[in-house]
């Protein structure tokens, strides 16, 4: 097959996937996956579903797959996501952390550190990561609240008003920054 069937398979996979197809969408990454086995993107799309279904170890299967091809942040944060969702803090964590040095706008493991610096107390690992993603990405106000909500776990209040008014001067009206304000 060539390059072509396989970027179709993919494509279609990624539609069906989007649309809730589970089972349309395996079948168009699993002929993606026959059709040009040097791609990543299938196996990622193949894991996804079986997170979806609720069949983790198989996703990590999948995700190793992924990353013998090539290691991407994607793939780390889906292994991530799993061990997120099976308990296994520390090691999601570090998942995580990877898939942010890849790419600091991967938006799974940025909010993946987040809960996880909470759960397991570990928020003053999960804010360097909040910082570079906003040095690429300064208005995307979910992030600087996060960080404030860091920032207040660690005692650190006037760092967590500087970013409140951060947001405040940008958005003037969000009402979730004003609350905060508020109760510090």
């Amino acid at each position: 097959m060539s390059h072509l069937d396989y970027e179709i398979n993919k494509e279609l996979g990624e539609c069906y996937l989007f649309m809730g197809e589970l089972d349309k969408a395996e079948d168009y990454y699993k002929k993606a996956v026959g059709s040009n086995g040097v791609h990543p993107d299938p196996y990622i799309g193949l894991a996804t579903i079986a997170i979806q279904r609720g069949e983790y170890d198989s996703a990590m299967t999948l995700y190793s797959k992924a990353h013998n091809v090539e290691v991407t942040d994607k793939s780390f944060a889906g292994m991530g996501l799993i061990m997120m969702e099976t308990n296994r803090q520390i090691e999601a964590f570090a998942n995580f952390s990877e898939a942010l040095t890849l790419n600091p706008s991967n938006m799974v493991a940025l909010f993946g550190i987040i809960r996880i610096g909470h759960e397991a107390d570990m928020v003053d690992q999960a804010v360097p990561f909040l910082e570079n993603y906003l040095a690429i990405d300064p208005e995307k106000h979910e992030v600087r609240y996060s960080l404030a909500g860091c920032f207040i776990c660690m005692d650190k209040k006037a760092e967590a008003v500087e970013q409140l008014e951060m947001i405040l001067e940008i958005d003037p009206a969000n009402v979730e920054a004003k609350e905060l304000l508020a109760q510090i």
